[in-house]
């Protein structure tokens, strides 16, 4: 059972995020010769402010 885990900031629309589980389910199948049906995709959306990079978090970084 292969398992795709995705962070993301928030703000992605439904549609997109189908189109993203989608494109992300058909790359495994054409790359690693698996089925859509084994595949999981799990999509966490994470706010700016719980996410940092060199110290900063996200939600900062426009401010600097």
């Amino acid at each position: 059972m292969p398992l795709i885990q995705v962070q993301m900031f928030t703000g992605r629309t439904p549609q997109q995020k189908r189109d993203l589980v989608r494109a992300l389910t058909d790359a495994f199948v054409e790359t690693a010769g698996s089925t859509p049906e084994s595949i999981d995709v799990i999509l966490t959306d994470v706010e700016p402010s719980d996410w940092a990079q060199g110290g900063t978090l996200f939600s900062e970084k426009s401010k600097i």
